[in-house]
């Protein structure tokens, strides 16, 4: 009735839905409510710290790294800065005059 190469095609097309169903599922910023993840090796503060610095390096006078850096350790990386999208580093700019 079934040979092994539509029961193979049948268990590759599953598998796929089963992925792409669960990288929708689960967003990327899932993870920040921790500091680390011991089963990805991923520091979120550390990530926070060098994206304040690249912003840094982008803006220059216009970014407040400190203060970027400040929040990254008071609310343990948290709210991760995304150089590329103003409502994330929107606290941390200033106008200079």
């Amino acid at each position: 009735m079934y040979n092994n190469k539509s029961i193979m095609l049948l268990g590759l097309a599953l598998t796929l839905c089963c992925l792409l169903h669960s990288s929708n599922a689960m967003p990327s910023i899932a993870h920040y409510g921790k500091r680390f993840d011991p089963m990805g090796g991923i520091d979120f503060i550390q990530i926070c710290l060098n994206n304040c610095a690249q912003c840094k390096k982008m803006f220059g006078d216009y970014f407040q790294g400190q203060t970027c850096a400040e929040s990254c350790l008071k609310f343990k990386g948290k709210a991760i800065p995304d150089c590329e999208d103003i409502g994330s580093i929107a606290p941390f700019l200033n106008a200079l005059e």
